[in-house]
This record gives structure tokens, C-alpha cells and sequence, in this order.
């Protein structure tokens, strides 16, 4: 070993201005600044002027469907209204809610015997879309 090598010279930066032409010039017109009354404004961004804009059409949307559902609803009334002294309605009426207690409750007492399986179910719906049927041809 010898006492008189040096250490190797640094290594040199090589100095060129090709890295600054990538940087953003703040005095090109394509860098806008924000208006004085930027804080005060609603609707600050596009972003957020589409979205207020899609909510508005969103409630106008629900506030149509809820003028025809009341509208619908209001004319069911009066057909029940006009309907409410015809016998075969009443009876309709009077069997269906007959027919629905007396399987509803049957279902139930099933149910926690354990005995109400999905054939159980399958033959009572057979049952009740014979008597809807028969209920049909009848009331012609």
C-alpha cells in the first residue's frame, strides 16, 4: 500500500438546460387563476354544477313518478268507490280475505309442526290459482 495515491476525482455534473423545458411557465395564458369571489360562489366547480344538475333531474324524475302513483292510487278509489255495491266484487272481496286467513293460518300451524315444506306450498297455490279461476268463469 501506498501512501501517496489520492482519492479519484469526483465525478463531474454535466450542466444543460434540456430539464427545464418540461417545467410550466406561470406566465403562459394557459394557467388561469381563480376569480376574486371564488369563496363566495355556490357552485365552485364543473363537477359540481353536473352533479347539482343530475339531482334536480333525479327529483324531478321521483316527484313525476309520484304524481302518476297518486294519480293511479286515486283512480283505483273511484273505481272502488263505483264498484263498492256490486255483489260479485263484495263476494270477491269477502272469499279472498276467507281464503287467506284460512290458508294463512293453516300455513302457520304447519310451519310449527315443522310440516310446511315447498310441496306443501306448491299444492295450496295450485289450490288458490283454481279457485281465482273458477272465481273467473264464475262471476262472467
Amino acid at each position: 500500500m501506498s501512501y501517496n495515491s489520492r482519492a479519484p476525482a469526483p465525478t463531474q455534473v454535466e450542466h444543460s438546460d434540456d430539464s427545464v423545458h418540461s417545467l410550466v411557465d406561470v406566465d403562459s395564458p394557459h394557467i388561469s387563476s381563480v376569480p376574486s369571489d371564488y369563496e363566495s360562489q355556490s357552485v365552485k366547480t364543473d363537477t359540481q354544477a353536473e352533479r347539482i344538475e343530475r339531482e334536480e333531474e333525479v327529483e324531478q324524475e321521483a316527484k313525476d313518478i309520484k304524481d302518476k302513483a297518486a294519480s293511479k292510487k286515486e283512480a283505483a278509489k273511484e273505481k272502488a268507490r263505483r264498484n263498492a255495491d256490486n255483489p260479485v266484487v263484495l263476494s270477491n272481496a269477502i272469499g279472498l280475505a276467507l281464503v287467506g286467513g284460512i290458508v294463512g293460518f293453516g300455513a302457520y300451524r304447519q310451519y310449527v309442526r315443522g310440516e310446511l315444506t315447498g310441496k306443501v306450498v306448491a299444492a295450496w297455490v295450485g289450490v288458490i290459482g283454481l279457485f281465482g279461476v273458477g272465481d273467473y268463469y264464475v262471476s262472467q
